[in-house]
Protein backbone atom coordinates (compact mmCIF):
# COMPACT_ATOMS: atom_id res chain seq x y z
CA UNK A 1 0.00 0.00 0.00
CA UNK A 2 2.68 2.02 0.94
CA UNK A 3 3.62 1.87 -3.07
CA UNK A 4 0.24 2.52 -4.21
CA UNK A 5 0.32 5.75 -2.23
CA UNK A 6 3.43 6.94 -2.99
CA UNK A 7 2.20 7.08 -6.84
CA UNK A 8 -1.20 9.05 -5.71
CA UNK A 9 0.48 11.99 -3.85
CA UNK A 10 4.22 12.32 -4.71
CA UNK A 11 3.65 11.33 -8.78
CA UNK A 12 -0.43 11.55 -9.83
CA UNK A 13 -0.84 14.46 -7.56
CA UNK A 14 1.51 16.69 -9.79
CA UNK A 15 -1.12 16.91 -12.18
CA UNK A 16 -3.93 17.78 -9.87
CA UNK A 17 -2.39 20.62 -8.62
CA UNK A 18 -0.70 21.79 -11.78
CA UNK A 19 -1.58 25.44 -13.01
CA UNK A 20 -0.22 25.81 -17.02
CA UNK A 21 2.71 27.21 -17.97
CA UNK A 22 2.88 31.01 -18.56
CA UNK A 23 2.28 32.18 -22.11
CA UNK A 24 5.52 33.41 -23.12
CA UNK A 25 5.90 32.27 -26.34
CA UNK A 26 3.67 35.00 -28.37
CA UNK A 27 5.13 34.39 -31.96
CA UNK A 28 2.93 32.13 -33.78
CA UNK A 29 4.88 30.06 -36.01
CA UNK A 30 3.93 28.32 -39.16
CA UNK A 31 2.49 24.22 -38.10
CA UNK A 32 2.41 21.56 -39.88
CA UNK A 33 -0.37 19.16 -38.90
CA UNK A 34 -0.32 15.60 -39.73
CA UNK A 35 -3.47 12.76 -39.98
CA UNK A 36 -2.59 9.60 -41.72
CA UNK A 37 -5.78 7.59 -43.21
CA UNK A 38 -6.24 4.40 -44.06
CA UNK A 39 -9.97 3.80 -45.41
CA UNK A 40 -11.13 6.94 -43.61
CA UNK A 41 -13.90 8.85 -45.94
CA UNK A 42 -16.64 8.96 -43.53
CA UNK A 43 -14.19 10.04 -40.42
CA UNK A 44 -12.67 12.79 -43.01
CA UNK A 45 -15.94 14.08 -43.91
CA UNK A 46 -16.67 14.53 -40.27
CA UNK A 47 -13.53 15.99 -38.64
CA UNK A 48 -11.04 17.49 -41.72
CA UNK A 49 -12.80 21.11 -41.27
CA UNK A 50 -12.50 21.19 -37.43
CA UNK A 51 -8.30 20.58 -38.19
CA UNK A 52 -8.33 23.19 -41.68
CA UNK A 53 -10.41 26.06 -40.15
CA UNK A 54 -8.30 26.35 -36.60
CA UNK A 55 -7.88 30.21 -35.92
CA UNK A 56 -4.31 30.30 -36.65
CA UNK A 57 -2.41 32.64 -39.27
CA UNK A 58 0.06 30.57 -40.98
CA UNK A 59 -0.68 26.23 -40.91
CA UNK A 60 -0.59 23.23 -43.47
CA UNK A 61 -2.70 20.09 -42.82
CA UNK A 62 -1.26 17.16 -44.72
CA UNK A 63 -3.01 13.81 -44.76
CA UNK A 64 -1.00 11.17 -45.99
CA UNK A 65 -3.95 8.73 -47.86
CA UNK A 66 -2.58 4.85 -46.97
CA UNK A 67 -3.72 3.07 -49.81
CA UNK A 68 -7.35 3.80 -49.43
CA UNK A 69 -9.63 2.02 -51.41
CA UNK A 70 -13.14 4.25 -50.20
CA UNK A 71 -13.19 6.61 -52.56
CA UNK A 72 -10.67 8.99 -49.77
CA UNK A 73 -8.86 10.51 -52.94
CA UNK A 74 -11.87 11.98 -54.82
CA UNK A 75 -12.80 13.48 -51.48
CA UNK A 76 -9.47 14.76 -50.55
CA UNK A 77 -8.78 15.78 -54.30
CA UNK A 78 -12.15 17.98 -54.31
CA UNK A 79 -11.33 19.53 -50.74
CA UNK A 80 -7.89 20.77 -51.43
CA UNK A 81 -9.37 22.41 -54.18
CA UNK A 82 -11.02 24.83 -51.63
CA UNK A 83 -8.70 24.85 -48.62
CA UNK A 84 -4.79 25.85 -50.17
CA UNK A 85 -3.68 24.69 -46.33
CA UNK A 86 -4.51 21.10 -47.45
CA UNK A 87 -2.17 18.97 -48.89
CA UNK A 88 -2.55 15.37 -49.99
CA UNK A 89 0.65 12.71 -49.51
CA UNK A 90 -0.79 9.44 -51.15
CA UNK A 91 0.63 5.93 -50.75
CA UNK A 92 -0.66 3.32 -53.16
CA UNK A 93 -0.72 -0.15 -52.24
CA UNK A 94 1.49 -2.60 -53.78
CA UNK A 95 1.33 -6.87 -53.75
CA UNK A 96 5.27 -6.79 -52.49
CA UNK A 97 5.34 -4.51 -49.89
CA UNK A 98 3.28 -3.99 -46.82
CA UNK A 99 4.09 -1.34 -44.19
CA UNK A 100 2.82 -0.31 -41.14
CA UNK A 101 1.99 3.32 -39.82
CA UNK A 102 4.88 4.20 -39.34
CA UNK A 103 6.13 4.97 -42.94
CA UNK A 104 2.90 6.66 -43.44
CA UNK A 105 4.16 9.25 -40.57
CA UNK A 106 7.45 9.37 -42.22
CA UNK A 107 6.32 10.39 -45.19
CA UNK A 108 4.14 13.04 -43.68
CA UNK A 109 6.97 14.38 -41.98
CA UNK A 110 9.36 14.64 -45.25
CA UNK A 111 6.52 16.23 -46.84
CA UNK A 112 5.70 19.07 -44.41
CA UNK A 113 7.28 22.11 -45.14
CA UNK A 114 7.36 23.56 -41.21
CA UNK A 115 9.42 22.64 -38.16
CA UNK A 116 7.08 22.38 -35.58
CA UNK A 117 4.95 18.98 -36.38
CA UNK A 118 1.24 18.39 -34.85
CA UNK A 119 -0.03 14.83 -34.80
CA UNK A 120 -3.83 13.59 -34.72
CA UNK A 121 -6.20 10.91 -36.40
CA UNK A 122 -8.40 10.79 -38.92
CA UNK A 123 -11.33 9.83 -36.75
CA UNK A 124 -10.05 13.19 -34.25
CA UNK A 125 -11.69 16.42 -33.69
CA UNK A 126 -10.56 19.34 -31.75
CA UNK A 127 -12.36 20.73 -28.81
CA UNK A 128 -12.11 24.58 -30.39
CA UNK A 129 -10.43 26.30 -33.11
CA UNK A 130 -7.98 27.68 -30.62
CA UNK A 131 -6.02 24.13 -30.68
CA UNK A 132 -3.39 25.02 -32.65
CA UNK A 133 -2.59 28.22 -30.42
CA UNK A 134 -2.51 25.87 -27.35
CA UNK A 135 -0.14 24.06 -28.63
CA UNK A 136 2.38 26.33 -30.07
CA UNK A 137 2.48 28.11 -27.47
CA UNK A 138 4.51 25.42 -25.42
CA UNK A 139 7.55 25.03 -27.98
CA UNK A 140 10.78 27.49 -27.34
CA UNK A 141 13.89 27.31 -27.99
CA UNK A 142 14.11 24.14 -25.31
CA UNK A 143 10.98 22.59 -25.79
CA UNK A 144 10.96 19.96 -28.56
CA UNK A 145 8.12 17.71 -27.43
CA UNK A 146 4.64 18.79 -26.17
CA UNK A 147 2.37 15.87 -25.06
CA UNK A 148 -1.31 16.99 -25.08
CA UNK A 149 -4.64 14.94 -23.99
CA UNK A 150 -6.97 13.29 -26.42
CA UNK A 151 -10.16 12.08 -24.28
CA UNK A 152 -13.02 9.66 -25.68
CA UNK A 153 -16.45 10.79 -26.34
CA UNK A 154 -19.23 9.67 -23.90
CA UNK A 155 -21.65 7.13 -25.54
CA UNK A 156 -23.36 5.47 -22.81
CA UNK A 157 -22.57 1.84 -21.81
CA UNK A 158 -20.02 0.38 -19.47
CA UNK A 159 -17.23 -0.17 -22.18
CA UNK A 160 -17.67 3.36 -23.02
CA UNK A 161 -17.36 4.23 -19.32
CA UNK A 162 -14.68 1.98 -18.87
CA UNK A 163 -12.61 2.85 -22.03
CA UNK A 164 -13.06 6.47 -20.87
CA UNK A 165 -11.64 5.49 -17.27
CA UNK A 166 -8.43 3.65 -18.74
CA UNK A 167 -7.60 6.41 -20.95
CA UNK A 168 -8.05 8.57 -18.46
CA UNK A 169 -5.86 6.32 -15.96
CA UNK A 170 -3.01 6.84 -19.13
CA UNK A 171 -3.20 10.46 -19.67
CA UNK A 172 -2.99 10.93 -15.55
CA UNK A 173 0.02 8.65 -15.36
CA UNK A 174 2.56 9.88 -18.85
CA UNK A 175 1.26 13.72 -17.88
CA UNK A 176 1.92 13.18 -13.84
CA UNK A 177 5.52 11.56 -15.21
CA UNK A 178 6.20 14.00 -17.47
CA UNK A 179 5.42 16.60 -14.95
CA UNK A 180 8.43 14.77 -13.02
CA UNK A 181 10.62 15.41 -15.29
CA UNK A 182 10.56 11.67 -16.64
CA UNK A 183 8.55 11.81 -19.81
CA UNK A 184 7.92 7.82 -21.23
CA UNK A 185 5.20 8.16 -23.59
CA UNK A 186 2.23 10.20 -25.92
CA UNK A 187 -0.42 9.40 -27.69
CA UNK A 188 -0.53 10.05 -31.72
CA UNK A 189 -4.28 11.55 -31.46
CA UNK A 190 -2.74 14.81 -29.92
CA UNK A 191 0.74 15.54 -29.63
CA UNK A 192 3.83 17.61 -31.25
CA UNK A 193 7.04 17.61 -31.71
CA UNK A 194 10.25 19.14 -34.24
CA UNK A 195 10.83 18.02 -37.38
CA UNK A 196 14.79 18.20 -36.62
CA UNK A 197 13.92 16.30 -33.43
CA UNK A 198 12.60 13.36 -35.92
CA UNK A 199 15.54 13.40 -38.15
CA UNK A 200 18.19 14.09 -35.13
CA UNK A 201 16.74 10.70 -33.42
CA UNK A 202 16.92 8.76 -37.07
CA UNK A 203 12.80 8.42 -36.75
CA UNK A 204 11.96 5.51 -36.07
CA UNK A 205 14.44 3.28 -37.47
CA UNK A 206 15.26 1.72 -34.22
CA UNK A 207 11.71 0.07 -33.90
CA UNK A 208 9.82 -0.02 -37.71
CA UNK A 209 9.74 -3.69 -36.69
CA UNK A 210 7.15 -2.83 -34.39
CA UNK A 211 3.79 -2.02 -36.19
CA UNK A 212 2.56 0.66 -33.29
CA UNK A 213 4.77 2.81 -31.36
CA UNK A 214 4.80 5.72 -33.70
CA UNK A 215 3.97 7.73 -30.87
CA UNK A 216 5.10 6.03 -27.34
CA UNK A 217 8.06 4.55 -28.82
CA UNK A 218 8.85 7.59 -30.32
CA UNK A 219 8.61 9.90 -27.01
CA UNK A 220 10.11 7.27 -24.95
CA UNK A 221 13.14 7.30 -26.79
CA UNK A 222 13.59 11.03 -27.59
CA UNK A 223 12.04 12.79 -24.02
CA UNK A 224 13.90 14.07 -21.67
CA UNK A 225 12.71 16.08 -18.57
CA UNK A 226 13.88 19.81 -20.38
CA UNK A 227 13.14 19.13 -23.78
CA UNK A 228 9.06 18.53 -22.65
CA UNK A 229 6.10 19.87 -22.02
CA UNK A 230 2.57 19.09 -21.33
CA UNK A 231 -0.59 20.73 -22.79
CA UNK A 232 -4.23 20.41 -20.94
CA UNK A 233 -5.80 23.77 -21.57
CA UNK A 234 -9.50 22.27 -22.57
CA UNK A 235 -8.99 24.24 -26.18
CA UNK A 236 -6.18 22.19 -26.39
CA UNK A 237 -7.82 18.37 -26.16
CA UNK A 238 -8.86 16.67 -28.99
CA UNK A 239 -12.13 14.08 -28.52
CA UNK A 240 -12.10 10.71 -30.41
CA UNK A 241 -14.59 8.32 -31.22
CA UNK A 242 -14.62 5.23 -28.82
CA UNK A 243 -14.78 1.59 -29.77
CA UNK A 244 -18.33 0.18 -29.49
CA UNK A 245 -17.75 -3.30 -28.99
CA UNK A 246 -15.45 -5.29 -27.07
CA UNK A 247 -13.56 -7.20 -29.91
CA UNK A 248 -12.90 -3.76 -31.70
CA UNK A 249 -11.64 -2.69 -28.11
CA UNK A 250 -9.58 -5.59 -27.55
CA UNK A 251 -7.90 -5.57 -31.20
CA UNK A 252 -6.96 -1.77 -30.52
CA UNK A 253 -5.02 -2.45 -27.24
CA UNK A 254 -3.40 -5.74 -28.49
CA UNK A 255 -1.98 -3.67 -31.43
CA UNK A 256 -0.41 -1.21 -28.93
CA UNK A 257 0.68 -3.65 -26.67
CA UNK A 258 3.55 -4.47 -28.68
CA UNK A 259 5.26 -1.16 -28.21
CA UNK A 260 5.80 -1.13 -24.49
CA UNK A 261 8.40 -3.89 -24.73
CA UNK A 262 10.78 -1.81 -26.69
CA UNK A 263 10.74 0.88 -23.88
CA UNK A 264 13.43 2.00 -22.22
CA UNK A 265 14.42 -0.68 -19.46
CA UNK A 266 14.05 1.95 -16.66
CA UNK A 267 11.01 2.87 -17.99
CA UNK A 268 9.40 -0.38 -17.89
CA UNK A 269 10.54 -1.14 -14.64
CA UNK A 270 8.73 1.88 -13.59
CA UNK A 271 5.75 1.32 -15.16
CA UNK A 272 6.10 -2.74 -14.01
CA UNK A 273 6.43 -1.77 -10.33
CA UNK A 274 3.70 0.71 -10.46
CA UNK A 275 0.85 -2.19 -12.25
CA UNK A 276 1.99 -4.79 -10.17
CA UNK A 277 1.75 -3.23 -6.70
CA UNK A 278 -1.74 -2.01 -7.72
CA UNK A 279 -2.35 -5.77 -8.10
CA UNK A 280 -1.07 -7.08 -5.12
CA UNK A 281 -2.97 -4.48 -3.18
CA UNK A 282 -5.96 -6.38 -4.44
CA UNK A 283 -4.72 -9.80 -4.32
CA UNK A 284 -3.72 -8.81 -0.66
CA UNK A 285 -6.75 -7.44 -0.03
CA UNK A 286 -8.99 -10.69 -1.29
CA UNK A 287 -6.29 -12.60 1.03
CA UNK A 288 -7.66 -10.70 4.00
CA UNK A 289 -10.84 -11.72 3.27
CA UNK A 290 -10.33 -15.26 2.87
CA UNK A 291 -8.46 -15.53 6.23
CA UNK A 292 -11.12 -13.58 7.83
CA UNK A 293 -8.80 -11.35 9.06
CA UNK A 294 -10.88 -8.37 11.42
CA UNK A 295 -13.23 -6.72 9.45
CA UNK A 296 -11.87 -2.88 10.24
CA UNK A 297 -7.99 -4.21 8.78
CA UNK A 298 -9.52 -4.45 5.67
CA UNK A 299 -11.73 -1.30 5.66
CA UNK A 300 -8.54 0.79 6.68
CA UNK A 301 -6.43 -0.23 3.95
CA UNK A 302 -9.04 -0.01 1.08
CA UNK A 303 -10.61 3.47 2.62
CA UNK A 304 -6.76 5.08 3.14
CA UNK A 305 -6.00 4.14 -0.38
CA UNK A 306 -9.29 4.90 -1.77
CA UNK A 307 -9.41 8.46 0.14
CA UNK A 308 -5.91 9.43 -1.44
CA UNK A 309 -7.02 8.40 -5.08
CA UNK A 310 -10.73 10.60 -4.60
CA UNK A 311 -8.29 13.89 -3.37
CA UNK A 312 -5.83 13.62 -5.93
CA UNK A 313 -8.29 12.23 -9.10
CA UNK A 314 -11.42 15.15 -8.49
CA UNK A 315 -9.06 18.13 -9.38
CA UNK A 316 -7.31 16.29 -12.46
CA UNK A 317 -11.37 14.75 -13.69
CA UNK A 318 -12.44 18.11 -13.38
CA UNK A 319 -9.51 19.24 -15.48
CA UNK A 320 -9.35 16.95 -18.13
CA UNK A 321 -13.66 17.07 -18.48
CA UNK A 322 -14.00 13.37 -17.24
CA UNK A 323 -15.54 14.10 -13.73
CA UNK A 324 -18.62 12.09 -14.02
CA UNK A 325 -16.40 8.55 -13.95
CA UNK A 326 -15.34 9.65 -10.07
CA UNK A 327 -17.82 7.81 -8.98
CA UNK A 328 -16.82 4.58 -10.92
CA UNK A 329 -13.63 4.33 -9.30
CA UNK A 330 -13.65 2.10 -6.87
CA UNK A 331 -15.08 -0.62 -9.00
CA UNK A 332 -13.23 0.09 -12.25
CA UNK A 333 -9.88 0.37 -9.97
CA UNK A 334 -10.12 -2.96 -9.00
CA UNK A 335 -11.16 -4.37 -12.87
CA UNK A 336 -8.27 -1.98 -14.36
CA UNK A 337 -5.29 -4.02 -12.57
CA UNK A 338 -6.48 -7.33 -13.10
CA UNK A 339 -7.76 -5.69 -16.86
CA UNK A 340 -3.94 -4.97 -17.34
CA UNK A 341 -2.08 -7.59 -16.22
CA UNK A 342 -4.36 -10.39 -17.90
CA UNK A 343 -3.94 -8.47 -21.18
CA UNK A 344 0.19 -8.37 -20.92
CA UNK A 345 -0.50 -12.05 -20.32
CA UNK A 346 -2.60 -12.61 -23.57
CA UNK A 347 -0.26 -10.65 -25.81
CA UNK A 348 2.72 -13.09 -25.16
CA UNK A 349 0.90 -15.30 -27.23
CA UNK A 350 -0.93 -12.85 -30.08
CA UNK A 351 0.48 -13.24 -33.33
CA UNK A 352 1.73 -9.70 -35.33
CA UNK A 353 -1.14 -7.87 -36.59
CA UNK A 354 -1.79 -4.79 -38.80
CA UNK A 355 -2.52 -1.33 -37.76
CA UNK A 356 -5.02 -1.31 -40.20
Amino acid sequence: MILQLYYTLAIHRKLAVYKGYENNNQFLEPISVIICAKNELENLKQNLLTFLEQDYPDFEVIVVNDCSNDGSDWFLRDLSLQYKNLRVVTINDHPRFKHGKKFAVTLGIKAAKNENLVFTDADCRPASNQWLKCIQRNFNEHTEIVLAYSPYEFKGGLLNRFIRYETFITALNYLSYALKGKPYMGVGRNMAYKKSLFFKGKGFASHMHILSGDDDLFVNQNATGTNTRIEIDFDSHVWSEPKKSLSSYFSQKFRHQGAGKAYKSSHKRMLGVQVLSGFLFYVFLIALIVIKADWWIIAAFYSIRLLSQILVYIPVLKKLKYIDLIWWVPVFDFIYYFYIVLLNFIALFRKRVEWK
